[in-house]
Protein backbone atom coordinates (compact mmCIF):
# COMPACT_ATOMS: atom_id res chain seq x y z
CA UNK A 1 0.00 0.00 0.00
CA UNK A 2 1.23 3.50 -1.15
CA UNK A 3 -0.69 5.56 0.52
CA UNK A 4 1.13 8.74 0.94
CA UNK A 5 2.56 8.74 -3.15
CA UNK A 6 -0.55 11.83 -4.06
CA UNK A 7 1.09 14.44 -1.15
CA UNK A 8 4.56 13.97 -2.73
CA UNK A 9 6.20 11.61 -0.25
CA UNK A 10 8.30 8.48 -1.30
CA UNK A 11 7.81 5.07 -0.79
CA UNK A 12 10.09 4.75 2.27
CA UNK A 13 8.47 7.67 4.09
CA UNK A 14 5.14 5.80 3.42
CA UNK A 15 6.60 2.59 4.92
CA UNK A 16 8.11 4.09 8.19
CA UNK A 17 5.02 6.53 8.75
CA UNK A 18 2.58 3.01 8.36
CA UNK A 19 5.02 1.41 10.68
CA UNK A 20 4.80 4.27 13.45
CA UNK A 21 0.94 4.53 12.78
CA UNK A 22 1.47 0.68 13.93
CA UNK A 23 4.17 1.46 16.85
CA UNK A 24 1.97 4.59 18.04
CA UNK A 25 5.10 6.09 19.34
CA UNK A 26 9.08 4.92 18.77
CA UNK A 27 12.81 6.28 18.22
CA UNK A 28 14.20 6.14 15.04
CA UNK A 29 16.52 2.73 15.97
CA UNK A 30 13.38 1.14 16.68
CA UNK A 31 11.25 1.75 13.91
CA UNK A 32 14.35 1.29 11.45
CA UNK A 33 14.82 -1.90 13.25
CA UNK A 34 11.20 -2.37 12.88
CA UNK A 35 11.15 -1.50 9.25
CA UNK A 36 14.22 -3.42 7.97
CA UNK A 37 15.82 -0.22 6.79
CA UNK A 38 19.10 1.87 7.64
CA UNK A 39 19.02 4.00 10.35
CA UNK A 40 20.53 6.94 8.07
CA UNK A 41 17.42 6.06 5.78
CA UNK A 42 14.53 5.99 8.46
CA UNK A 43 16.29 9.51 10.54
CA UNK A 44 15.77 11.32 6.82
CA UNK A 45 11.97 10.01 5.92
CA UNK A 46 10.79 10.77 9.46
CA UNK A 47 12.27 14.15 8.74
CA UNK A 48 9.98 14.57 5.91
CA UNK A 49 7.36 13.19 7.79
CA UNK A 50 8.06 15.73 10.77
CA UNK A 51 7.79 18.30 7.85
CA UNK A 52 4.59 17.07 6.00
CA UNK A 53 2.74 17.94 10.07
CA UNK A 54 2.19 14.02 9.50
CA UNK A 55 4.67 12.94 12.89
CA UNK A 56 5.79 14.95 15.99
CA UNK A 57 8.99 14.82 17.73
CA UNK A 58 10.08 14.60 21.28
CA UNK A 59 13.18 14.84 22.81
CA UNK A 60 16.63 15.11 21.03
CA UNK A 61 18.52 12.40 22.70
CA UNK A 62 17.20 10.00 21.62
CA UNK A 63 14.51 11.66 20.25
CA UNK A 64 11.20 9.81 20.20
CA UNK A 65 8.14 10.40 17.01
CA UNK A 66 4.52 9.94 17.63
CA UNK A 67 2.56 9.48 14.55
CA UNK A 68 -0.66 12.11 14.41
CA UNK A 69 -4.08 11.00 13.91
CA UNK A 70 -4.02 10.83 9.46
CA UNK A 71 -7.36 12.67 9.16
CA UNK A 72 -6.45 15.69 11.17
CA UNK A 73 -2.01 15.94 9.98
CA UNK A 74 -3.51 15.28 5.81
CA UNK A 75 -6.50 17.78 6.22
CA UNK A 76 -5.24 20.39 4.50
CA UNK A 77 -3.32 18.50 2.26
CA UNK A 78 -6.29 16.64 1.32
CA UNK A 79 -8.11 19.90 0.77
CA UNK A 80 -5.75 21.26 -1.77
CA UNK A 81 -5.89 18.22 -3.91
CA UNK A 82 -9.69 16.99 -3.14
CA UNK A 83 -9.46 15.69 -6.54
CA UNK A 84 -6.18 13.76 -7.27
CA UNK A 85 -6.85 12.36 -3.07
CA UNK A 86 -10.44 11.31 -3.06
CA UNK A 87 -9.02 7.69 -2.83
CA UNK A 88 -6.42 8.62 -0.33
CA UNK A 89 -9.15 10.12 1.97
CA UNK A 90 -11.12 7.09 1.87
CA UNK A 91 -8.15 5.27 3.57
CA UNK A 92 -7.18 8.13 5.88
CA UNK A 93 -10.15 8.17 7.14
CA UNK A 94 -9.82 4.03 7.92
CA UNK A 95 -6.56 4.63 9.52
CA UNK A 96 -8.26 7.43 11.61
CA UNK A 97 -10.95 5.16 12.82
CA UNK A 98 -8.52 2.67 13.89
CA UNK A 99 -6.15 4.64 15.63
CA UNK A 100 -8.97 6.51 17.72
CA UNK A 101 -11.14 3.99 17.88
CA UNK A 102 -14.47 5.55 16.60
CA UNK A 103 -14.10 7.73 19.78
CA UNK A 104 -16.75 10.64 19.26
CA UNK A 105 -15.60 14.47 19.05
CA UNK A 106 -16.95 16.78 21.71
CA UNK A 107 -18.68 20.09 20.47
CA UNK A 108 -18.86 22.30 23.45
CA UNK A 109 -17.29 26.01 23.29
CA UNK A 110 -14.51 24.93 25.42
CA UNK A 111 -13.04 21.48 25.56
CA UNK A 112 -10.59 19.72 28.28
CA UNK A 113 -7.89 18.10 25.99
CA UNK A 114 -5.77 16.07 28.30
CA UNK A 115 -2.71 13.46 28.02
CA UNK A 116 0.35 14.14 25.42
CA UNK A 117 -1.22 12.43 22.33
CA UNK A 118 -4.02 14.64 22.84
CA UNK A 119 -2.55 17.90 22.65
CA UNK A 120 -0.22 16.83 20.18
CA UNK A 121 -2.84 15.85 17.96
CA UNK A 122 -4.94 19.51 18.88
CA UNK A 123 -2.18 21.53 18.13
CA UNK A 124 -1.29 19.76 14.72
CA UNK A 125 -5.13 19.69 13.77
CA UNK A 126 -4.73 23.52 13.97
CA UNK A 127 -2.64 24.53 12.15
CA UNK A 128 -3.03 22.15 9.53
CA UNK A 129 -6.80 24.04 9.63
CA UNK A 130 -5.21 27.45 9.57
CA UNK A 131 -5.90 29.65 6.27
CA UNK A 132 -4.70 32.94 7.17
CA UNK A 133 -2.77 33.26 10.62
CA UNK A 134 -1.41 31.65 13.28
CA UNK A 135 -0.91 33.44 16.73
CA UNK A 136 1.13 32.01 19.77
CA UNK A 137 2.86 32.94 22.82
CA UNK A 138 6.17 30.67 23.33
CA UNK A 139 6.63 29.73 27.26
CA UNK A 140 6.83 26.39 28.99
CA UNK A 141 5.92 24.28 30.61
CA UNK A 142 6.62 22.03 27.08
CA UNK A 143 5.45 18.21 25.99
CA UNK A 144 7.76 16.02 27.55
CA UNK A 145 9.53 18.42 29.73
CA UNK A 146 11.27 20.02 27.34
CA UNK A 147 11.27 22.24 24.07
CA UNK A 148 10.46 20.48 20.68
CA UNK A 149 11.22 22.45 17.00
CA UNK A 150 7.67 22.89 15.11
CA UNK A 151 8.54 22.00 11.76
CA UNK A 152 5.29 21.98 9.99
CA UNK A 153 5.22 25.69 10.83
CA UNK A 154 8.24 26.34 7.71
CA UNK A 155 5.47 24.57 6.03
CA UNK A 156 2.47 26.28 6.50
CA UNK A 157 4.41 29.73 6.02
CA UNK A 158 4.98 28.61 2.70
CA UNK A 159 1.88 28.00 1.96
CA UNK A 160 1.20 31.77 2.86
CA UNK A 161 -0.24 31.11 6.53
CA UNK A 162 0.92 33.96 8.52
CA UNK A 163 2.43 33.27 12.09
CA UNK A 164 2.99 35.91 14.47
CA UNK A 165 5.00 34.49 17.69
CA UNK A 166 5.57 36.36 21.11
CA UNK A 167 8.38 34.61 22.94
CA UNK A 168 9.31 34.35 26.61
CA UNK A 169 12.46 34.64 28.19
CA UNK A 170 12.33 31.04 29.25
CA UNK A 171 11.41 30.00 25.54
CA UNK A 172 14.91 30.99 24.58
CA UNK A 173 17.36 29.80 27.18
CA UNK A 174 19.30 27.48 25.06
CA UNK A 175 21.02 28.48 21.42
CA UNK A 176 18.84 25.90 20.11
CA UNK A 177 16.07 27.45 20.50
CA UNK A 178 16.83 30.60 19.37
CA UNK A 179 18.58 29.04 16.15
CA UNK A 180 14.95 27.56 15.60
CA UNK A 181 13.71 31.02 15.65
CA UNK A 182 15.73 32.46 13.68
CA UNK A 183 14.95 29.82 10.55
CA UNK A 184 11.74 30.49 11.28
CA UNK A 185 12.01 34.00 11.22
CA UNK A 186 14.26 33.44 8.23
CA UNK A 187 10.84 31.77 6.51
CA UNK A 188 8.68 34.33 7.08
CA UNK A 189 7.55 34.36 10.59
CA UNK A 190 6.76 37.25 12.86
CA UNK A 191 8.76 37.58 16.13
CA UNK A 192 8.85 39.54 18.98
CA UNK A 193 9.81 38.96 22.90
CA UNK A 194 8.81 39.46 26.13
CA UNK A 195 10.59 38.45 29.03
CA UNK A 196 7.94 37.85 31.16
CA UNK A 197 5.19 36.15 28.66
CA UNK A 198 3.30 33.54 30.68
CA UNK A 199 0.02 32.66 29.26
CA UNK A 200 0.97 30.46 26.85
CA UNK A 201 -1.79 30.18 24.12
CA UNK A 202 -1.87 29.15 20.08
CA UNK A 203 -4.96 31.31 18.36
CA UNK A 204 -6.22 29.76 15.05
CA UNK A 205 -7.68 32.54 12.36
CA UNK A 206 -9.17 34.20 15.40
CA UNK A 207 -11.58 31.56 15.57
CA UNK A 208 -9.98 28.56 17.51
CA UNK A 209 -7.32 28.47 20.33
CA UNK A 210 -5.42 26.10 22.65
CA UNK A 211 -4.28 27.31 26.07
CA UNK A 212 -3.04 25.76 29.40
CA UNK A 213 -6.17 25.26 31.67
CA UNK A 214 -4.33 26.63 34.45
CA UNK A 215 -1.52 29.74 34.35
CA UNK A 216 -1.14 29.40 37.97
CA UNK A 217 -0.17 25.54 38.00
CA UNK A 218 0.11 24.73 33.98
CA UNK A 219 0.51 21.26 32.78
CA UNK A 220 1.90 20.89 29.45
CA UNK A 221 -0.51 17.76 28.98
CA UNK A 222 -3.55 19.52 29.86
CA UNK A 223 -5.22 22.15 27.74
CA UNK A 224 -8.40 24.09 26.95
CA UNK A 225 -9.61 23.82 23.26
CA UNK A 226 -11.37 26.87 22.76
CA UNK A 227 -14.26 27.49 19.98
CA UNK A 228 -15.56 30.24 18.20
CA UNK A 229 -16.94 32.59 21.64
CA UNK A 230 -16.11 35.57 23.90
CA UNK A 231 -13.30 34.02 25.21
CA UNK A 232 -11.46 34.44 21.42
CA UNK A 233 -11.65 37.74 21.63
CA UNK A 234 -10.56 38.23 24.91
CA UNK A 235 -7.57 35.89 24.10
CA UNK A 236 -7.11 37.56 20.97
CA UNK A 237 -6.97 41.28 23.22
CA UNK A 238 -4.25 39.46 25.71
CA UNK A 239 -2.49 38.40 22.84
CA UNK A 240 -2.29 41.84 20.51
CA UNK A 241 -1.16 43.43 24.01
CA UNK A 242 1.62 41.52 24.56
CA UNK A 243 2.19 42.02 21.09
CA UNK A 244 2.22 45.72 21.42
CA UNK A 245 4.68 45.34 24.40
CA UNK A 246 6.97 42.85 22.39
CA UNK A 247 10.20 43.49 21.44
CA UNK A 248 10.52 42.75 17.58
CA UNK A 249 13.10 40.39 16.45
CA UNK A 250 14.64 40.99 12.91
CA UNK A 251 15.92 38.69 10.41
CA UNK A 252 19.67 38.74 10.58
CA UNK A 253 22.20 36.91 8.44
CA UNK A 254 23.33 33.53 9.80
CA UNK A 255 27.31 33.90 11.48
CA UNK A 256 29.31 31.28 10.24
CA UNK A 257 32.84 31.82 11.92
CA UNK A 258 33.68 35.24 11.22
CA UNK A 259 30.90 37.30 12.17
CA UNK A 260 29.06 38.96 9.14
CA UNK A 261 29.25 42.99 8.72
CA UNK A 262 25.69 45.05 7.44
CA UNK A 263 26.32 48.23 5.49
CA UNK A 264 25.13 50.85 7.68
CA UNK A 265 25.48 49.51 11.45
CA UNK A 266 28.89 50.59 11.97
CA UNK A 267 30.48 47.30 11.90
CA UNK A 268 27.96 45.56 13.47
CA UNK A 269 27.35 41.61 13.60
CA UNK A 270 24.61 39.60 13.24
CA UNK A 271 25.31 38.02 16.63
CA UNK A 272 25.57 41.61 18.30
CA UNK A 273 22.21 42.09 16.58
CA UNK A 274 20.92 39.08 18.44
CA UNK A 275 22.60 40.78 21.82
CA UNK A 276 20.81 43.96 21.01
CA UNK A 277 17.02 42.48 20.63
CA UNK A 278 17.25 40.90 23.83
CA UNK A 279 19.03 43.34 25.38
CA UNK A 280 16.15 45.87 24.62
CA UNK A 281 13.47 43.01 25.21
CA UNK A 282 14.78 43.32 29.11
CA UNK A 283 16.62 40.31 29.12
CA UNK A 284 19.14 39.69 31.68
CA UNK A 285 23.18 38.83 30.74
CA UNK A 286 22.43 35.45 32.18
CA UNK A 287 19.53 34.72 30.24
CA UNK A 288 21.00 36.39 27.21
CA UNK A 289 24.27 34.33 27.74
CA UNK A 290 22.63 30.92 27.71
CA UNK A 291 20.36 31.86 24.48
CA UNK A 292 23.82 32.85 22.14
CA UNK A 293 25.47 30.08 23.57
CA UNK A 294 28.72 32.16 24.91
CA UNK A 295 29.44 33.27 28.53
CA UNK A 296 28.27 35.83 30.81
CA UNK A 297 31.06 37.38 30.98
CA UNK A 298 30.97 37.61 27.20
CA UNK A 299 28.25 39.19 27.32
CA UNK A 300 28.96 41.66 29.45
CA UNK A 301 31.96 42.60 27.84
CA UNK A 302 30.44 42.91 24.71
CA UNK A 303 27.55 45.36 25.90
CA UNK A 304 30.00 47.92 27.66
CA UNK A 305 31.71 48.07 24.02
CA UNK A 306 28.32 48.62 22.19
CA UNK A 307 26.97 50.88 24.74
CA UNK A 308 30.33 53.12 24.28
CA UNK A 309 30.20 52.70 20.89
CA UNK A 310 26.13 54.11 21.08
CA UNK A 311 27.48 56.92 23.50
CA UNK A 312 24.15 55.14 25.57
CA UNK A 313 24.73 55.97 29.87
CA UNK A 314 22.53 52.49 30.35
CA UNK A 315 21.50 49.63 28.89
CA UNK A 316 18.21 50.66 28.45
CA UNK A 317 19.44 53.77 26.76
CA UNK A 318 21.33 51.63 24.54
CA UNK A 319 18.29 49.57 23.19
CA UNK A 320 16.72 52.89 22.21
CA UNK A 321 19.65 53.92 20.08
CA UNK A 322 20.45 50.61 18.20
CA UNK A 323 16.62 50.65 17.35
CA UNK A 324 16.70 54.24 16.26
CA UNK A 325 19.60 54.20 14.34
CA UNK A 326 17.82 51.12 12.73
CA UNK A 327 20.29 48.35 14.65
CA UNK A 328 17.60 45.98 15.65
Amino acid sequence: MFLLEPVGLGQRDNDVYLALLELRRATAGQLAEHVGEPLPEVRAALADLVGAGLVHQLGHAPASYLVVAPDEALAALIQRRRGDLARMQVRVEELARRLRSGAPRPGSAVELVEGEDAVIASVTRLQAQAREEVLAVDAPPYLGGQWNPNDFEITQLASGVEYRFVYSADSLSTPLHVANMRRCVAAGEQARVLPDASMKMVIVDRSTALMPASYREPDAAVRLLVRESALIDVLVCCFEAMWARATPVAAVDPVDGAPERSPGRSGLSARDGELLALLSAGMKDRSIARALGVTERTVGRRVTELMAELGAQSRFQAGLLAARKGWI
